[in-house]
This record gives structure tokens, sequence and C-alpha cells, in this order.
């Protein structure tokens, strides 16, 4: 294991709930060898009410969670970053900024359960699939090895990761 966690950016456009989910779940599942961040390329300014419900009733710590700028990465003195996932299919579209280090990028597409209607059960339905999907992949790339250094296999991992059938099982 390298002496220091590997970072990673989740991004999404508004940074308010599928990117914030994400970085809570690697944080959790990455047990210091991981470090997560969210941002976004248009970013809300908050985090979804809905979102928050969600991660304090599994648990997650949500303290200091806030919706930010993925221009915040990209300046002198930020983080290095390993990886950059983008979670939703806008922000995978979009020009991003120049991230120093070149990090590897992948794409692992989530509807966004802030764009759920109905009542209350449904959005809260909406949140929670999301979540399992997210964790679904974050659990596979967390299991990945740390042998696994070629970036080509790497990229091809990352990749596979992000094209998992989502589809809920039957029981």
């Amino acid at each position: 294991m390298s002496a220091e966690p590997y970072r990673v950016l989740f991004l999404c456009t508004g940074n308010s709930a599928r990117s914030i989910i994400a970085e809570c779940i690697l944080n959790q599942l990455g047990q210091g060898r991981f470090e997560a961040h969210s941002a976004g390329s248009m970013p809300t300014g908050r985090v979804n009410p809905h979102a928050l419900r969600l991660l304090q009733g599994l648990g997650y710590p949500t303290e200091g969670l806030r919706s930010k700028s993925w221009d915040e990465f990209a300046q002198p003195g930020a983080p290095k970053l390993d990886f950059i996932i983008t979670v939703c299919d806008n922000a995978a579209g979009e020009v991003c900024p120049i991230w120093p280090g070149m990090p590897m990028r992948a794409h692992w597409g989530v509807p966004d359960p802030a764009a759920a209607t109905g009542s209350d059960a449904e959005i809260a339905l909406a949140f929670a699939e999301a979540h399992r999907m997210l964790l679904r992949r974050i659990e596979l790339f967390v299991a990945l090895p740390d042998v696994l250094h070629d970036r080509q296999s790497l990229q091809r991992r990352m990749d596979e990761i992000g094209a998992v059938d989502d589809a809920p099982q039957p029981a």
C-alpha cells in the first residue's frame, strides 16, 4: 500500500446528491486507503436535503459536506488527485479543467435522484437506489488490488466498474 491515500474526486454537475453520496461512501469504505472529495461543474451551493437525510440515516458522517466547484481542485495547492470519476452524464460530457498529475478518469453514470418527483417515499426511493448503485461500484473499486499499477489494466477495470449492471437482483 502506498504511504499516502489514493485521492478520488467524484464529479457531477450540481454536486448536491450523487457525488456527495459517493464521497461519503468511499471515505467510509476506503478506511484511510482512499481520500474522497466531490465537486460540480455548476454547484448548486447546497447539499440536497434528501441526500443528507439518507446519509445520516445510514450512519455516514455528514459534517462539513458542501456543494463546491471543481475549480477548487484545479487550483495551486489543491490535493493531488489520483482518480476522477464522473457520476452524471452531463459532467462526463463537459470540458473539465486541466488536472495536475494526469489522474485516471472513469465515468460511472447514475440517474439523478434530485430529479425525482412524486411522494416523499418515491423521492426517498430514488435516493436509496442511487446510493445502492454507487455503493456497489465503490465496493468493486476498493477491492481492486494495490498491485494493479499498470495504467492500461487499471483503466480497463475502472471502465468495467462503470458498466456494471445495476438492475436490482431478484430475491
